[in-house]
């Protein structure tokens, strides 16, 4: 009689599919890997197909959510692909993410949240979009980091599962945040809507010595590859009345504007005193906000845009 394998092995086994299933519903199926996967590559092949020089936005959500492409392609008389991505993916994987998009005359301009300003460039989801995209360890996520989110990849969360259940009951699909369309350009096509209550926001600290000096190298590589950097601040609704607010965000604008040329109203700071124009966070905004935002972007770009020819 043959022996029979010791029982460790056959638990081995068995965690090895439960992974294995976990890995391929992240990833391919409904998971939030899948959805930022598609978004990515979804945008990456619209900057492929757009004609050169172009204008490139990038940045978290709170670019993906903020512009109307369109009309600043309109405004501006020059092609414009929205690249924005997801702010915890963190500012080392969205910069990385971006740079193989820019071609020679390209401007690449960077709208980031004060949260992928934050820390040392890596959020929750840095290694397991690597992952998913097939790029492990994009934009140099820590050995440690990377191992922990290889392992997360293969065991879906409660909430995720749960939500997965639903979805197929109520919809017949899997659904998630990035799910919906997009324009031509990159912007999305559907606006959510927030259910709570706003409360305007505090931004406690400046951008951190990490994401200037990352920011410095990445004007470095645009440059390097043909393409010139502008940045922006974001528009947010924040606390107006906040000392440690107003603080903040300037001396971000002063660090970053001895990178790049640093788009901002000298009087708001952009910082919006209502939600008024804002959808469903503090970054994202209304159609009709992404019009007045992308209005007040063509004027500040239009100069720059002339001196850069």
């Amino acid at each position: 009689m043959s022996a029979k394998p010791p029982k460790f092995l056959s638990w081995l086994a068995v965690a090895g599919l439960a992974w294995g299933a976990g890995f391929v519903y992240n990833v391919y199926l409904g998971g939030e890997a899948h959805w930022l996967k598609g978004l990515y590559q979804n945008k990456v092949a619209i900057a492929a197909e757009t004609s050169d020089p172009k204008l490139i936005i990038t940045g978290g959500s709170g670019a993906h959510y903020t512009v109307d492409s369109a009309l600043l392609s309109q405004e501006l008389g020059m092609p414009v692909v929205n690249l924005g991505l997801d702010g915890p993916l963190g500012l080392d994987v969205i910069l990385a993410s971006v740079l193989e998009a820019v071609q020679p005359g390209d401007v690449v301009l960077l709208i980031p949240e004060y949260l992928i300003l934050e820390g040392d460039g890596f959020g929750p989801k840095s290694g397991l979009f690597g992952i998913a995209v097939g790029k492990p360890g994009m934009g140099g996520v820590p050995a440690k980091q990377l191992a922990l989110d290889t392992l997360q990849l293969g065991i879906p969360s409660l909430r995720w599962t749960v939500k997965s259940v639903t979805n197929l009951a109520e919809e017949g699909r899997f659904t998630g945040y990035y799910d919906g369309p997009l324009t031509a350009q990159g912007d999305p096509t559907e606006t959510k809507q927030r259910e709570g209550d706003w409360w305007p926001l505090k931004i406690n600290s400046a951008a951190s010595p990490h994401a200037v000096e990352r920011i410095a190298q990445f004007k470095t590589e645009v440059e390097d590859r043909g393409g010139q950097l502008i940045v922006s601040i974001p528009w947010v609704y924040g606390d107006v009345n906040s000392e440690q607010t107003i603080e903040s965000v300037r001396d971000t604008a002063q660090a970053l504007g001895e990178i790049a040329p640093v788009l901002v109203d000298e009087e708001t700071l952009n910082i919006q005193d209502s939600p008024t124009l804002f959808a469903d966070t503090h970054y994202h905004l209304k159609p009709e906000g992404r019009e007045v935002r992308s209005q007040q972007l063509a004027q500040q770009l239009k100069p720059l845009l002339l001196e850069m020819q």
